[in-house]
């Protein structure tokens, strides 16, 4: 099978890195597009052996994208289109259509309540959607909480797989070695307690409440903000009008994988940590919590799918937290004081294991390219 993924970018962010560790492990022959940013992740990509072709795409209104992508595809020989995020969902999935492609593939990975991939859901923004959902065969939901969104946007439930993210067991596997390795290169004393955040640095993180919780900690707890983004100025703002601005770290963009950059990667970091801490209020699935459990962590959330949508006794010491200061505080301090013994990855981190999650993404392609030519023309769903 011959498989195009279609991306919006390949900056560093949870989609895209996703993307990267998924294609290690899918048993197809994969290429990518991604419309614009040919970021870092591109780069690990290539790495991998994998093609990558930038769109050039110049913004949301460039239908000049279009035709571009859709000679793309023709010329390709693909037997499948594997669209990921809202603007190469809605541009993809009519490309693979006018192309000639019908076994068309996409994966929701950052719909909440109110927004997706931090824009704001109105009804315009919901109705291309939706439009664009009707050409394609299957859409893939990361947890059953976004299912059940999409359900409730009007996406038909038998057009809807629940394919979670996955997170490689091994590479997060904590390591003392690799703890103290990371907190050398970062400065961190050995004694410090070091509660971590993972995520873009952007408003709905809200970053904003883990530096205001660390002014009610003592001296001895740190504050790792692992990730970039439009928030890192106002955060560290936050930091010295709070009087924590030694005690905030801020380590910028990191790849999931080793990629030859200097410092320490992801999975060193979560090994350096105390606890992890994810005062989100809006999720769709939580993928730092999951790697967080598989490092041994104990996770502080305000929301997390992942660890919602199942039993509480496989979560290990996973805790939902209000997001406010004071309550994230209290939180840390708690879990501070209670040792939770060896850091050993619970049941919840095996669950969404990437092997799995290949394997569950497999049997969505397989129905895709052997379903009947029944679904809307590119011309019908328009016009809806």
């Amino acid at each position: 099978m011959r498989a195009l993924h279609v991306i919006t970018g390949l900056g560093v962010g949870g989609a895209e890195q996703q993307l990267r560790l998924l294609l290690r492990h899918l048993p197809v022959d994969c290429e990518v597009v991604t419309l614009t940013n040919p970021g870092a992740v591109a780069d690990g990509l290539v790495a991998d052996g994998v093609r990558v072709t930038h769109l050039g795409m110049a913004g949301n209104r460039d239908l000049g994208a279009l035709p571009r992508l859709v000679r793309h595809i023709r010329s390709g020989g693909y037997d499948l289109v594997h669209t990921h995020l809202y603007r190469a969902c809605v541009y993809g999935r009519l490309a693979a259509r006018l192309a000639g492609v019908r076994a068309i593939v996409a994966t929701e990975h950052s719909l909440g309540d109110s927004q997706m991939e931090g824009r704001r859901l109105t009804r315009g923004v919901r109705g291309l959607y939706l439009a664009s959902e009707r050409l394609g065969r299957s859409t893939v939901a990361v947890s059953p909480t976004v299912a059940a969104r999409l359900r409730h946007w009007g996406v038909p439930a038998p057009r809807i797989a629940v394919v979670p993210n996955g997170i490689d067991l091994d590479r997060f596997r904590f390591d003392p070695a690799r703890r103290l390795r990371a907190r050398q290169a970062l400065g961190l004393p050995e004694t410090a307690y070091v509660v971590g955040g993972i995520g873009r640095l952007h408003p709905g993180k809200r970053f904003d409440v883990l530096i205001r919780a660390l002014a009610q900690l003592p001296e001895i707890c740190r504050l790792v903000l692992v990730g970039g983004g439009p928030e890192e100025h106002r955060l560290r703002r936050t930091a010295h009008e709070a009087g924590v601005a030694d005690r905030v770290l801020f380590t910028g963009e990191l790849p999931y994988a080793p990629d030859g950059s200097p410092g320490p990667d992801l999975p060193s970091l979560t090994s350096a940590m105390d606890v992890l801490a994810s005062p989100s209020p809006e999720e769709a699935f939580g993928l730092a919590a999951v790697e967080a459990l598989a490092a041994g962590l104990p996770v502080l959330y305000a929301s997390c799918p992942a660890i919602e949508d199942l039993p509480p006794e496989s979560t290990g010491a996973a805790r939902q937290v209000a997001c406010d200061p004071t309550a994230f505080a209290r939180a840390v301090a708690a879990t501070r004081a209670h040792d939770t013994g060896p850091r050993t990855a619970p049941e919840a981190a095996h669950h969404y294991s990437i092997t799995r999650s290949a394997a569950q993404l497999m049997d969505v392609y397989a129905a895709a390219v052997a379903a009947p030519s029944v679904s809307p023309s590119p011309q019908g769903a328009s016009s809806s």
